[in-house]
């Protein structure tokens, strides 16, 4: 089986690859990557050692897809991943459409004339703020849970939300480039018989993550505790109560193995850590503090655009349909990732932040 990763030199496609190339005889590897994001080239360099066959090109230039060889199967792991893109003066609107929508249409077209299959790589991000906002929540050992005493809309539970909780806008612009690029796939799925999985990863988490804070907050936190860098609790009272959950690549990379395996027309799937993989900011905190010393974060009350104080992803669906759950626990990435900070003190500089 042959395999093309787009964005193959980014954290999680390089993580998918290596998993394949070690775990898997079978198949083999293509990768695409424009190389523009901080910290790819050492994935390059890495992954050309491990014998991917790989292809200089940016998947928002249709032409630079056409040369690529047939393969059977594509992951679209390429995206501009922050929720604050084209609101942080770092990437335009323009630009986050282009590389998270137009490159969606130009892998689909990819698929269509090399009849190839397709697992698209979506985010927690397409489910409604405002539905996320609104959430009856308490605070229990210093972080947010949903609020037993009160109603709960559809499509949510202690487990977390299920897929079919509300999308309704606004989602945030790169929330919307996702979930449109999800409509896009399965009218492909449906028209030219495209094979399809879809999976909607929560927060991706592990070493050598060149995230910022807005789409990797816990290699992030944990590499700014350790180099004592400024910490802000922000919004939400400025208490560091907000609540997500973690995955680890590799865990997702077993996923993403049985759906290529599979056969079938595929499905749409919460991918995350849940419940069992959840943490605060202030838990995240007091984790850094035993680990590395104390380092006290500042209650900054003040709102940033699309913040949510609470989002678990119910991960039951896929555990149903593939027998799939993370094997990977929290403690276990979060003390991967303080290894890697203690042992690469400069990360977050070499990595633009």
């Amino acid at each position: 089986m042959k395999i093309l990763i787009s964005g193959v030199c980014g954290f999680v496609g390089s993580h998918l690859a290596r998993y394949f190339i070690e775990s898997c005889e079978d198949i083999t590897i293509v990768g695409l990557d424009n190389l523009a994001r901080p910290g790819s080239e050492e994935n390059r360099v890495l992954l050309k050692r491990l014998g991917v066959q790989l292809y200089h090109g940016d998947i928002r230039m249709a032409s630079e897809l056409e040369t690529l060889p047939r393969t059977d199967w594509v992951i679209d792991a390429a995206a501009q991943p922050s929720v604050l893109a084209s609101r942080d003066g770092k990437t335009s609107s323009r630009q986050l459409l282009e590389h998270n929508l137009l490159g969606t249409i130009n892998v689909l077209e990819y698929c269509r004339s090399s009849q190839a299959g397709l697992i698209l790589l979506s985010t927690s991000r397409v489910y409604s703020i405002p539905a996320l906002t609104q959430l009856p929540l308490r605070v229990e050992s210093c972080a947010f849970t949903l609020d037993e005493g009160q109603p709960w809309p559809s499509g949510v539970s202690l487990a977390g939300v299920r897929e079919g909780f509300s999308t309704e806008a606004p989602i945030s612009l790169y929330g919307a480039t996702k979930l449109a690029s999800e409509h896009l796939a399965q009218e492909y799925a449906s028209g030219f018989q495209v094979p399809l999985w879809i999976n909607r990863c929560g927060v991706l988490a592990g070493a050598g993550q060149f995230g910022t804070a807005e789409q990797g907050i816990f290699s992030y936190w944990a590499h700014a505790h350790s180099t004592r860098r400024t910490l802000k609790y922000l919004g939400f009272g400025g208490q560091g109560y907000q609540v997500r959950d973690a995955l680890h690549p590799r865990d997702l990379a077993r996923m993403v193995d049985f759906q290529l395996r599979s056969g079938g027309p595929g499905q749409l799937l919460n991918v995350s850590g849940g419940q069992a993989n959840s943490m605060s900011l202030m838990q995240l905190t007091a984790w850094c503090d035993q680990r590395f010393g104390p380092h006290e974060p500042v209650a900054d009350g003040s709102e940033r655009p699309y913040d949510i104080p609470w989002l678990i992803l119910d991960s039951s669906k896929a555990s149903t349909a593939t027998a799939w759950k993370p094997q990977i626990s929290l403690a276990q990435i979060l003390e991967e990732i303080a290894e890697h900070a203690s042992a690469h003190p400069d990360w977050l500089t070499r990595c633009g932040v």
